[in-house]
């Protein structure tokens, strides 16, 4: 099938960087959430809007590796004076690639400049939106994104539903499960990925409706694996599809299935470390009604994939702004503040990561508006906004340099750990674990064919 990256669930599946994760802490009062839309900025209620950026004037341009130009610019906005930087990756030039920049498990985070060293990137942004802060008492934050992640070919993660995600207002038409990515076809491409599973026991067969994620729909059940981490899972009972904050659920279920068999059953929702192996089903509501007709000892199969338009090599969540050069409608009013944003070429052959500095005297920021403009300008046909606020971080490591260097000013005054970026990488080099696609189909007794 054409756009599909598909998992299985099997005994002894490698699961890269499966070790246990930090349970995150909620911000300080004042600091803004996973994302820039979500800080209350009066200098966004004092402005007249923006359709877009004035004019970009790259002051400094280098090479960082075969392929990858760094350029410094400066530009303007409503919020005044913007200065940024911009990778332009040439896709076709045999000794680059591009992939997911990701801390050792899910529900984790990590700095750009941290991620990028560990994976032998020589440059990188930013990611996706995600769960820094929580309202829900008890809950603690899982550090997770909101989008979908491919990684090598194979799902990472489902995308929460789109009113449990973070960041500005979506624009009509877009969706939480929107990325920017990699095909097999080695174009850069901006696609949706839906994912779907089945949980089959004996002649029972139900919906999987998320894959290592923070939040569940309403009445569905998710699969949770060792990529997780040990963080507790029971944020993804809390909210709704529609409203963020509502209350946990108090219809839960969880059960762990060990090399294919049910092990345990339980009411409650956990945390710990998921072995290789293992597989942690959560359902609330009517997914956790069906989740207790399961029994210790019931042999139980579970199976995921990703469809779309796209097949990907990897995928990171983004919201789309720009479409054949031109700005969405309905973007979000709110800002000026620092922006992260990707776009590519019309043929797919340059990957453009930008990100806009805000917030001081010397930078004002942009809006989500102008930052669709200024994709535009630089060569991009389609793009999608990033994780912005105190998240934005361009990093580039050059030959014969051992660390990243941060060259963008973080608004916070330092890096932030966040949930994943897009990292450049030279091909074939150590640490490069970007794979070829190898997708999984279902066959008997749970193995991949």
């Amino acid at each position: 099938m054409r756009g599909l990256v598909a998992g299985l669930i099997t005994i002894g599946m490698a699961a890269a960087w499966a070790v246990p994760a930090l349970a995150e802490t909620a911000p300080p009062p004042g600091v803004d959430g996973a994302g820039s839309g979500e800080r209350p900025d009066a200098r966004s209620r004092a402005l007249p809007s923006s359709a877009g950026v004035g004019e970009v004037r790259f002051t400094s341009v280098e090479r960082t590796a075969p392929g990858v130009i760094f350029r410094a610019f400066e530009t303007s906005g409503i919020g005044g004076r913007v200065r940024g930087d911009l990778l332009d990756v040439d896709l076709r030039h045999p000794k680059v690639s591009v992939g997911l920049l990701h801390p050792p498990v899910v529900a984790a985070r990590r700095t750009v400049s941290d991620m990028a060293d560990t994976q032998n990137a020589v440059a990188g942004v930013n990611g996706d939106f995600f769960n820094i802060s929580e309202t829900h008492p008890g809950v603690v934050p899982t550090g997770s994104s909101s989008g979908p992640e491919v990684d090598g070919g194979r799902p990472l993660k489902g995308a929460v539903p789109d009113g449990q995600r973070f960041g500005p207002a979506l624009p009509p038409g877009t969706s939480a499960e929107d990325v920017i990515g990699l095909g097999t076809d080695r174009r850069g491409h901006v696609a949706r990925l839906h994912m779907s599973g089945t949980v089959r026991s004996g002649r029972t067969s139900l919906a999987l409706r998320g894959l290592n994620q923070y939040a569940l729909p309403v009445g569905g059940v998710g699969a949770f694996d060792a990529r997780w981490g040990d963080v507790s899972r029971q944020r993804a009972v809390c909210g709704t599809d529609e409203v963020r904050n509502a209350p946990c659920s108090a219809n839960t279920a969880e059960v762990t299935i060990r090399q294919g068999k049910v092990t345990t059953v339980s009411n409650a929702v956990g945390a710990g470390v998921i072995p290789q192996g293992t597989t942690v089903l959560v359902g609330r509501e009517k997914g956790a009604d069906a989740l207790r007709r399961l029994r210790p000892g019931h042999r139980v199969r579970v199976s995921y994939r990703f469809t779309g338009p796209v097949r990907f090599r990897f995928a990171v969540g983004g919201f789309p702004i720009l479409r054949n050069r031109e700005p969405l409608s309905g973007l979000s009013p709110k800002g000026p503040a620092p922006r992260t944003a990707a776009g590519v070429s019309r043929d797919g052959r340059h990957l453009f990561l930008v990100v806009a500095d805000g917030r001081s005297l010397q930078s004002g920021g942009l809006t989500v508006a102008e930052v669709a403009s200024l994709l535009g300008k630089v060569g991009a046909d389609d793009g999608v906004n990033l994780d912005g606020g105190g998240s934005s971080a361009l990093v580039t490591r050059g030959s014969g340099e051992t660390s990243a260097t941060v060259r963008n000013t973080p608004s916070g005054g330092t890096e932030r750990a966040v949930a994943n970026g897009l990292g450049v990488f030279r091909a074939g080099a150590p640490g490069n674990h970007q794979r070829a696609v190898r997708p999984l189909r279902r066959s008997g007794a749970g193995r991949p064919a």
